[in-house]
């Protein structure tokens, strides 16, 4: 008679062999999973090759795994736990998202016919999240994919004489708060205070500004160029484009500076010495981009895990529900990261409105 064992998911998930990489032009480094009973036994699944997994994400900035039987909040907070077991706070938000509770998050809930640029989540703040986890709950009817770009790749494409810039001086970003066109501050800042606000600001390096209808602009210098801080190798890390004023469309551009006039803008960009990005220039940076970009369309229980140092994610516009959850964790600061220039303060006057 065979004694009884105690059994867990752990000792029941499927172990052995290698991962099933699949590499192919377009699209990013995918892991097939095997045949999983559920979120326990994926856990289990992903702690097996945890070393593995973290060896491919260095090597490749960003891993899809397909084949997990993901199909709840709770299932992705299940296996989020052991991919980003610290959590990093969304701070300075700039998006909307909802919030399902656990650290988990709607990717964004900005209109499905927008498309979203590629950005490092939270470059301009001091401590960032290391790492992303994007999963599908539902798949969009087309589109809606979830692009990634390798930022070595973006960097080694740049101009020589706009990294060195970049190098020098790092770059600017400007915020004028408001409910209407971007995010309230006090929803930004997660407080009503503005002693909080102005707390938070000086802690961080942001100079801030009120004006006289209580709406407020902020400023801040931040290093555009680091390294990973533990591969150490050197990226184009940074919303440069991404909140550049040519990153908008041309007529809503117009519409805005004829209405809040150039220093108004919810978002703007610039070098960190004080010159302006121009048209060309965003030019290049996106077309740098967009030639590192690669992309698999979701399927239901898809992961993705991010190095968000090393790689860039975006959206595309999409039609049908799409349901995709994102968390974000191990926290990295700037200071770790061998900056080019050490993150400031720049100067922010309240706009006039009058």
């Amino acid at each position: 008679m065979t004694a009884p064992t105690n059994r867990s998911p752990l000792n029941d998930a499927p172990r052995t062999g290698a991962l099933d990489w699949h590499t192919e032009p377009g699209a990013p480094a995918t892991v097939r999973a095997p045949e999983l009973a559920d979120a326990a036994e994926a856990r289990a699944w992903l702690a097996h090759h945890r070393d593995d997994l973290r060896a491919g994400l260095h090597r490749h900035g960003a891993v899809y795994l397909r084949g997990l039987p993901v199909r709840s909040v709770e299932d992705f907070a299940l296996v989020r736990d052991e991919l980003i077991p610290r959590a990093t706070p969304y701070r300075e938000k700039a998006t909307p998202r909802s919030d399902f509770g656990g650290g988990v998050f709607s990717s964004t809930d900005l209109p499905a016919g927008q498309a979203i640029r590629p950005h490092n989540e939270n470059s301009y703040t001091l401590t960032f999240p290391g790492l992303l986890l994007f999963g599908c709950l539902t798949a969009p009817e087309e589109g809606g994919a979830t692009p990634v770009a390798d930022c070595r790749e973006v960097l080694r494409a740049l101009p020589a004489e706009l990294v060195e810039r970049m190098r020098a001086s790092g770059w600017t970003l400007t915020r004028n708060f408001s409910e209407s066109l971007s995010v309230a501050w006090q929803a930004a800042f997660g407080t009503q205070s503005r002693d909080e606000v102005e707390r938070y600001c000086a802690e961080n390096h942001i100079s801030c500004a009120w004006d006289a209808d209580g709406r407020l602009r902020t400023s801040q210098i931040r290093p555009g160029i680091v390294r990973h801080p533990h591969t150490g190798e050197e990226v184009w890390f940074n919303h440069l484009a991404f909140w550049n004023q040519f990153s908008l469309e041309e007529e809503i551009r117009e519409v805005l500076v004829d209405e809040l006039g150039p220093d108004g803008l919810p978002f703007n960009t610039g070098l960190g010495d004080g010159t302006a990005l121009t048209a060309a220039e965003l030019e290049t940076i996106n077309t740098a981009y967009e030639n590192a970009t690669v992309r698999r369309a979701w399927q239901p229980g898809d992961l993705l895990l991010v190095d968000n140092v090393l790689t860039a994610h975006a959206r595309d516009p999409f039609r049908g529900e799409r349901r995709i959850v994102v968390a974000m964790g191990e926290p990295v600061s700037v200071y770790d990261c061998a900056p080019t220039v050490a993150p400031r303060a720049a100067t922010a006057t309240a706009v006039s409105h009058d």
